[in-house]
């Protein structure tokens, strides 16, 4: 499995926008992110860093550089909540999930769906 580099908050928000659709110039990237209070010249310098983290990457078409997500947001959100995991549970799942089942509202769809992925743990056992 690859190292997926960390990505701070305000790159994630710039690499989404590419998830999203990638082939982007920076000023397309910038129009997308409108309703953030940034330069243009800042969402360059965090492509830049995503570039330069290999996150993404970008190629010269026609004289314009276009951006493009290589590495999927379910790997980078796989690598994430691992890491935030053993950060602040210390690996324990089931303390994770208790948490954030107490703290948060859930929808009836996201209880039922729960509800389904742990009867499905608890066959598999």
């Amino acid at each position: 499995m690859k190292k997926i580099p960390r990505i701070s908050e305000s790159e994630w928000e710039v690499v989404g926008v590419l998830w999203k659709k990638g082939g982007l110039t920076s000023n397309e990237v910038f129009e997308m992110l409108g309703e953030r209070e940034w330069k243009l010249s800042t969402v360059r310098t965090f492509l830049a860093r995503l570039e330069k983290k290999g996150v993404v990457e970008g190629r010269d078409a026609e004289g314009v550089k276009r951006y493009s997500a290589i590495i999927g947001r379910e790997e980078c959100v796989r690598d994430a909540s691992a890491s935030f995991l053993d950060r602040v549970f210390e690996g324990a799942t089931g303390r994770l999930l208790m948490h954030f089942a107490k703290s948060r509202r859930l929808s009836a769809r996201e209880l039922d769906e729960l509800e389904a992925i742990l009867a499905q743990k608890r066959r598999a056992k």
